[in-house]
């Protein structure tokens, strides 16, 4: 009688083994493997090479062979040296790879020194890879640089953002998630695919379900020299958010998931098997599934990455689900938004991040994470007209309305801000009765936000909050819902995802405005920008933070540059009061 086999079990077999360390040829015994061409199998390295998920004593190296046999089982040499010409090789070894696992390759390179810069490369006959550059975490250290980085999407323009981090002399790279997009060749952001020659192959443009479809769309990203360099130069600290799965994924679905495309869960099994292939990330258990971890960068700063997104989230609100015939049903919508057992990370991984904070003797915390955790909470008036113009196309009364609106509603709140007397009731209503402006971030998840700022306020740590997801860049004060100051938060643009210059569709002049309007609208804000892709650069000394806003002037054009009139630079210090908060760099 055949013994049955619990869906669960079945699941985690499944799991196990999803983007596995490549094992040494010593271990798994595999003599028919091959590390050499013949006239019959090809082998190509067309794909780069990566590292990441650096400790003090090891770092994950990546590649991908492409041979033109699927059947093939192939044996690669890896090596890692002290000098880019590898006349100084500290460790070589062989592994496998196959079909199985995409044809990727992924080492855990072990014995290193701390605070040492590596090189590294692979070896296939006589074909050899690029050589790539990494390097391990010091025990101690009086400075360490970060560049920040989420959202790249490829139809959308050219990866212009990571050749720059690429020249960036940073300790590592963070990738806040949106590493591909899920949409097929008439999806999001893809009206100019086919004038930037960055349209989607044959065989991989449709919405990507299955995991055959995950890995195409991941080699086509990896092709990029762009992409290629940024890898190639500096090891990568990843997280994922939803377009590595499906667009505003929670923990049994996502916005982007409908019923006649199968199973949620498979879906989610592939997403997460191609992502832990292709991307240089250590797992962190046995199924693979966990993403949340923690970097000391001596006692410096301590990096905790989390998972705000696939495994513990519980579905998003919707405004639209709380509209009655009278309007919105407030009290209703409150009583779900402070629902106690609404949960963003997970009780475990609540736990485990408390814990880890607890415990922490670095001189700054840091939180990777996906999504805005600042309150943006806006003018519920202004919310409603923000949703009717991002719904489609509107008309030059519609924008003409809401640009008075705003200027009405900012003129209001200077004069609140003035203590003006003559204000009234009605007139202080408009701008103090406010709206959460995201429901998929953050401000969706009120109880979890001020557990973890109770705690925070209670440990005092020095805590910078790293965010990407929304494609601009945001700079807030962080404040418990008592007024307690618990840190700062930096928010990257993206690599080529639009931002709201593409769903409010103004003009430039009239963007800028809105940016102010933000900044004096929202209480938390001190600085954003709505309209230019870009990346972020977080250098940390035991004074100070000092963090940097870079952006490219298009990713549209054969050429680009730096745009050095919309840089913009923040200073803290090491108690974590803004020195200069909006100074824009001429």
């Amino acid at each position: 009688m055949t013994a049955k086999i619990s869906r669960r079990a079945l699941i985690q077999n499944s799991l196990f083994g999803f983007g596995a360390l490549s094992l040494s040829v010593g271990i798994t015994g595999c003599n028919d493997s091959s590390d050499k061409e013949s006239s019959t199998l090809q082998v190509n390295f067309e794909h780069g090479v990566a590292s990441g998920d650096p400790l003090q004593d090891r770092v994950i190296l990546w590649t991908r062979l492409t041979p033109n046999e699927a059947s093939a089982r192939l044996q690669v040499t890896w090596q890692i040296a002290k000098d880019q010409e590898f006349k100084q090789i500290i460790k070589t070894d062989k592994v496998t790879t196959s079909a199985s696992q995409d044809f990727t390759v992924k080492v855990d390179a072990t014995g290193l020194i701390p605070d040492q810069s590596y090189f590294y490369r692979f070896i296939f006959g006589d074909k050899i890879s690029p050589v790539g550059q990494t390097k391990t975490l010091p025990t101690t250290t009086t400075k360490v640089s970060f560049a920040v980085c989420s959202c790249s999407n490829y139809p959308a323009g050219y990866f212009y953002v990571y050749r720059e981090m690429a020249k960036q002399n940073v300790d590592v790279v963070i990738h806040l998630g949106d590493y591909i997009y899920e949409y097929g060749a008439d999806g999001y952001a893809t009206e100019d695919a086919e004038k930037l020659g960055r349209t989607l192959p044959v065989d991989n443009n449709k919405e990507i379900i299955k995991l055959d479809d995950y890995r195409k769309r991941y080699a086509l990203y990896r092709k990029d020299k762009d992409l290629q360099a940024a890898h190639q130069r500096h090891p990568f600290i990843v997280i994922w958010d939803d377009h590595e799965l499906a667009n505003d994924t929670w923990k049994d679905g996502a916005e982007n998931h409908q019923e006649n495309e199968g199973s949620f869960l498979d879906r989610k099994l592939a997403a997460l098997q191609a992502y832990f292939e292709w991307m240089p990330i250590r797992p962190v258990d046995d199924q693979h599934v966990k993403i949340y971890r923690q970097f000391d960068f001596g006692n410096l700063v301590q990096l905790t990455m989390l998972d705000t997104r696939i495994i513990a989230r519980d579905e998003q609100l919707d405004y639209a689900n709380y509209l009655t015939a009278t309007g919105l049903d407030v009290t209703k919508f409150q009583a779900d938004l402070t629902n106690p057992a609404r949960t963003l990370m997970g009780f475990e991984q609540r736990d485990w991040l408390l814990g880890k904070l607890q415990q922490s003797t670095a001189t700054w915390n840091v939180l990777g994470q996906q999504i805005l955790m600042a309150k943006m909470f806006i003018p519920a008036e202004l919310l409603l007209s923000l949703a009717e113009i991002t719904s489609g196309n509107p008309s030059a009364d519609t924008l003409a309305k809401m640009n008075t609106q705003i200027t009405e509603l900012v003129t209001l709140k200077v004069r609140l801000q003035n203590n003006d007397p003559t204000l009234t009731e009605q007139e202080k209503a408009r701008v103090l009765t406010t709206a959460p402006y995201n429901l998929d971030a953050w401000d969706g998840y009120f109880t979890e936000r001020e557990i973890l700022y109770g705690t925070l306020a209670q440990l005092k740590k020095k805590i910078v909050v790293l965010a990407g997801d929304t494609h601009n860049a945001w700079s807030s004060n962080l404040y418990s819902k008592d007024g307690a100051y618990v840190g700062v938060e930096l928010a990257t643009s993206s690599v080529s995802s639009p931002g709201l210059e593409k769903y409010l569709n103004i003009p430039l002049a009239q963007l800028q405005q809105f940016e102010f309007a933000f900044k004096t609208l929202i209480d938390e804000l001190n600085y954003c920008n709505l309209n230019q892709r870009g990346y972020l650069v977080v250098q940390f000394d035991n004074a100070q933070v000092q963090s940097q806003w870079n952006f490219v002037d298009s990713i549209k054009q054969a050429t680009y540059m730096i745009d050095e009139s919309r840089q913009h630079q923040l200073s803290l210090d090491a108690n974590l009061m803004p020195v200069n908060t909006a100074q824009q760099v001429a």
